[in-house]
């Protein structure tokens, strides 16, 4: 065994110590898929933490726990229980820290004992972090080998706010190895798995967070999305997430692959069982004035003016366009389903749906995927050779799945250089993604000719990507319906519909073939290895549209909703 080995092994066992020994649960079968009901079966938890935790609105929770009707302690309490259940049937975890947690909780609970006062909007609140969260003293390892043992010497500064607003940090989450994957491995901690079906991956890069909150193990969790790492693995899940525009909510001081590279900011978002969760979270970060601990986070206060869609009639015969396919890779069966009870749910809820026609998105795709590949990969070719570990090339268990794996063949095509590109080089790529932002917004703006609202489309419908939740290491690198917000930064919140029906989602006939991936991701479907995974959407706005964007999405939310009853 090479060293870099023997550290893992280290590492997964100092993490297996960190487990109170009396949370060990018996695991069931690995025959067993769905593991949602576990927590309710195993017998750790008792009738009152399963209350506590199976409350997935989070302005429930904080309304009771302002009220000292639940202490701070006893919901912590439970939601690191179901957290530790949540670890041992999907490996969603990095770091645990249960004694820092309760006593931050005891610590909020006497606050308000003596004072009668809560600390902030998040008083009491338990919430999860993705691993590259920095909280001081604790490792941030990012899936690297290399990174094991590098202790935090301060938070990041959301860190920072999240603690003068009441919130309780618990638990940190897994990744894959340098984030930009929609599968979520590393040799660090291993894989993590959809508590849906363990069969299927939980989506990445925040797909350790997905999973924990799919579990019901955090009520609110924050993970990061540079094209499509918050959106996608909530789809997957069955979550709401809320991809916000650059600078809006504070960065400083995460840990990120590729530091310094900001053509495509990668930003950071809420994702939790609730829409209230969501908006929640947002308006409690900006309203703590992020801009006066990140410099580059903008001045710009909640406004309770957009979040009333003052700009989109008030919110009354809203005009949505709806993205059927990109062009590129068709959508499966169950996503079209999902777009067609979408559709119906809204418009028997009184506004209008019409086709959104796609707009130059493989120039979109092209450009961003080749300021990601600027440095050639020598960012996380150069932090694997610090230990020995190799690059994960592949996210599959199999080793003979190669010939399988879909993206690395089309994405690479997009680049027409492969090798460090000059600083002049990378100047043109912004020269050209601000000339298809521009394209992008005349194009939006000239929809008003066919909302017959007086206004352009309001917002756009989409998948987050082709595909629901696929069996690990298939899933592929690219996604066109994703990545296209973070390139023109467009704010973005998913939200779940249905779920895969093998009856009602069967295969369609093959249609002309665009391109590798969209031939490999018609071949992929079969709705007996999909069914029961989570079929979720996006809500896409404009750029810092994030008030706008959360209202919209609780409509479409309570729109299904009601037709669905």
């Amino acid at each position: 065994m090479s060293d870099w080995k023997d550290i893992c092994s280290a590492r997964k066992s100092a993490q297996l110590a960190s487990i109170p020994q009396e949370w060990i649960i018996q695991l069931p079968p690995e025959t067993r898929t769905n593991v949602l009901d576990i927590p309710k079966d195993c017998g750790l938890l008792t009738t009152r933490e399963l209350q506590i935790t199976e409350t997935t609105d989070v302005g429930i929770l904080l309304r009771k726990l302002h009220s000292s009707e639940w202490s701070s302690e006893e919901v912590t309490i439970a939601f690191c229980k179901r957290s530790i259940i949540a670890q041992q049937l999907t490996n969603c975890l990095t770091e645990i820290f249960i004694e820092r947690a309760l006593q931050r909780a005891r610590e909020l609970d006497d606050t308000l004992k003596r004072t009668g006062k809560i600390v902030g909007p998040l008083h009491g609140l338990p919430i999860s972090l993705k691993d590259q969260f920095a909280m001081k003293g604790l490792e941030t390892i990012m899936g690297y080998v290399a990174w094991i043992g590098k202790r935090a010497e301060s938070d990041c500064v959301l860190v920072e706010i999240l603690y003068e607003c009441g919130a309780v940090p618990f638990v940190r989450t897994n990744v894959p190895q340098a984030l930009m994957w929609w599968e979520t491995y590393n040799h660090v901690f291993g894989r993590t798995t959809n508590p849906y079906n363990r069969k299927l991956t939980s989506g990445g890069s925040s797909g350790g967070e997905a999973a924990l909150i799919a579990m019901k193990g955090s009520p609110l969790g924050v993970g990061t999305d540079i094209g499509g790492s918050l959106r996608v693995p909530s789809s997957f899940c069955n979550l709401y997430a809320l991809r916000p525009s650059y600078e809006r909510l504070p960065y400083y001081g995460v840990v990120n692959p590729q530091e310094g590279q900001e053509s495509i900011s990668s930003v950071l978002g809420p994702m939790s069982n609730s829409m209230s969760g969501v908006k929640i979270f947002t308006k409690a970060i900006i309203d703590a004035k992020p801009w006066t601990k990140d410099p580059l986070a903008l001045r710009k206060e909640w406004s309770e003016k957009e979040y009333c869609l003052s700009e989109h009639g008030g919110g009354k015969s809203l005009c949505f366009g709806m993205l059927w396919d990109n062009g590129i890779s068709r959508p499966h069966p169950p996503l079209q389903r999902a777009m067609k009870i979408t559709k119906a749910a809204l418009e028997a809820a009184g506004h209008k749906v019409i086709d959104w026609e796609p707009h130059r998105l493989v120039e979109i795709y092209g450009n961003a995927e080749k300021i990601f590949c600027s440095d050639d990969d020598h960012d996380r070719r150069s932090q694997c050779e610090l230990s020995g570990e190799p690059v994960i090339r592949m996210m599959s268990p199999i080793d003979d799945m190669q010939g399988h794996t879909m993206g690395e063949s089309f994405s690479r095509s997009l680049v027409d250089k492969v090798g460090h590109r000059s600083a002049y080089d990378l100047w043109q790529l912004h020269k050209e993604k601000r000339e298809l932002r521009k394209s992008h917004l005349e194009h939006w703006k000239k929809t008003s000719e066919r909302t017959g609202t007086g206004r352009p489309v309001d917002a756009i419908i989409s998948p987050t990507i082709a595909y629901t939740a696929a069996p690990h290491g298939l899933n592929t690198s690219a996604s066109f319906y994703s990545a296209f917000s973070n390139a023109l930064d467009l704010t973005a919140c998913s939200f779940p519909v249905t779920f895969v029906d093998g009856e009602l989602d069967v295969p369609q006939p093959p249609h002309p073939f665009r391109n590798h991936e969209d031939e490999a991701i018609f071949k992929l479907y079969s709705p007996d290895v999909f069914a029961g995974g989570p079929v979720g959407l996006q809500l896409i706005g404009g750029s810092q549209e994030e008030e706008a964007v959360i209202s919209m999405a609780e409509i479409v939310d309570a729109a299904l909703k009601v037709y669905s009853a």
